[in-house]
C-alpha cells in the first residue's frame, strides 16, 4: 500500500524512475486506501528513536525503536487507524482482505510478543452517527461485505424508505443481463481504529513491529499521455510522484515503440500516511530508514525523497536522521502491460 516529506518538494528533490518496456492498455480504475503507522496523541516524553518502514504493493512493514525519557514509566494509549471506507454503489475500492473488520490484515507485536488490539468502530451518513441504528436494524457496519447487503434487502419498506430519504443507503438500479435489479446499497462512511495500552519503562527501548497488506489502487492502462503528449492528471501527478525528466523519456520511448502509440503500462499507486509519526517527542523520528520494493525489475517507480539510493533490483533506499515526517507518501508503479505472450 502511501506518501513522503521531510524532503522538501523543490529543485533538491529526487524522483527515482527505473524503465523496462512491454506493451497495450484499457481504463478501469481502482481507488487505494491511505494507511500508516501508529499514533498516540502528542506526548512529550516518548521517543521514536528509530523507524524502518518497507513498502511494497503486496506488504507493508514497520520496525520502531521507542524510548521513554522520564524517569517514571508511562502506560499510554496507542493506536493504529484504519482508513475511513466509503460506501458507494460507484465505488471501486481495493479492500486487501475482503468482507473483514481487519480488512488490512493489521498485526503489531511489542518485544517480539503478539499483541490482541481492541478494534473500535464508528459509522457515520452525512456527518451523524448512525450505529445505534444500524445495530437495531441487525446490519453490518462494513459498507462492502455480503452480509451488509443480504441485512439492507430485509428491512421493511418503511426503514428502508426513512433511509434514503436521509441519505443512509440509495437505490441501485441496473440490469445484468437477465432483467433489471433494484438493490439497495449503503451510502455511510466506515471510521475504525485498532488500539491498545502500551507500557514505557523509564529510560529503556521498546521495539514495536507491526504490518498490513497495502490497499493498492491504479488504472488498466496510462492516464496522464495520450497523443504524444503528457496532459490530464499529469500535472497533479508531477507534484504528487515527483515525476522527473528520466520518467518522461521513459513512458514517451515506450509509447512510441508501441504500435498504438499509448504507452504500454498499467499505473499502480501505494499511499502511506506518514506524518503522524510527527506526535512523539521532539516531533521528529531519530533515525528513519524508508525501502521501497517496485515488485519487477521491468517496473518503473516514482516517489518523492532526497538522496535515494537503488539497493536491488528492485529496491529503493531512504534514511535521514531527525527526521520530520512533514508530508505523507505517495508512490507510483508502472507495469508492463501483461500481453500474455
Amino acid at each position: 500500500m502511501s506518501k513522503h516529506r521531510s524532503w522538501e518538494m523543490r529543485s533538491g528533490l529526487l524522483a527515482v524512475s527505473l524503465l523496462a518496456a512491454v506493451p497495450a492498455s484499457a481504463n478501469d480504475t481502482t481507488a487505494q486506501l491511505g494507511a500508516g503507522g501508529l499514533i498516540l496523541g502528542r506526548n512529550d516524553l516518548i521517543a521514536m528513536e528509530s523507524e524502518d518502514l518497507f513498502i511494497s504493493a503486496d506488504k507493508v512493514t514497520v520496525d520502531y525503536v521507542f524510548r521513554n525519557n522520564s524517569d517514571k514509566d508511562v502506560e499510554t494509549l496507542v493506536a493504529f487507524p484504519m482508513p475511513d471506507i466509503e460506501g458507494s454503489p460507484y465505488a471501486n475500492v481495493d479492500i486487501p482482505v475482503d468482507a473483514s473488520d481487519n480488512f488490512l490484515g493489521f498485526s503489531v507485536s511489542i518485544d517480539g510478543q503478539e499483541v490482541k488490539p481492541q478494534l473500535q468502530h464508528s459509522v457515520y451518513a452525512v456527518g451523524i452517527d448512525i450505529g445505534k441504528e444500524l445495530d437495531a436494524n441487525g446490519v453490518p457496519y462494513f459498507p462492502f461485505g455480503d452480509a451488509t447487503l443480504k441485512a439492507l434487502e430485509t428491512l421493511s419498506p418503511e426503514v428502508a424508505a426513512d433511509w434514503q430519504e436521509r441519505g443512509l443507503i440509495t437505490i441501485n438500479e441496473y440490469d445484468e443481463g437477465s432483467g433489471m435489479k433494484s438493490v439497495r446499497e449503503p451510502l455511510w462512511q466506515l471510521r475504525s481504529a485498532y488500539w491498545w495500552k502500551a507500557r514505557f519503562p523509564a529510560g529503556k527501548p521498546v521495539k514495536v513491529a507491526h504490518s498490513y497488506t497495502p490497499s493498492v489502487g491504479g488504472t488498466a492502462g496510462v492516464s496522464f499521455y495520450m497523443d504524444g503528449k503528457f496532459q490530464g492528471r499529469y500535472d497533479d501527478y508531477k507534484r504528487r510522484y515527483c515525476l522527473d525528466d528520466a520518467f518522461e523519456r521513459a513512458v514517451t520511448k515506450a509509447a512510441k515503440a508501441a504500435a498504438d502509440g499509448y504507452p504500454p503500462y498499467t499505473e499502480t499507486w501505494l499511499s502511506y500516511v506518514l506524518t503522524s509519526g510527527g506526535n512523539w517527542a521532539l516531533g521528529t523520528i531519530g533515525k528513519f530508514r524508508l525501502t521501497i520494493d517496485k515488485g519487477d525489475p521491468a517496473n518503473i517507480v516514482s516517489f518523492c525523497g532526497t538522496g535515494v539510493k537503488k539497493t536491488g533490483l528492485t529496491t529503493f533506499e531512504m534514511t535521514a536522521q531527525d527526521f520530520n515526517p512533514e508530508r505523507d507518501i505517495d508512490i507510483l508503479i508502472l507495469q508492463p502491460y501483461d500481453t500474455g505472450k
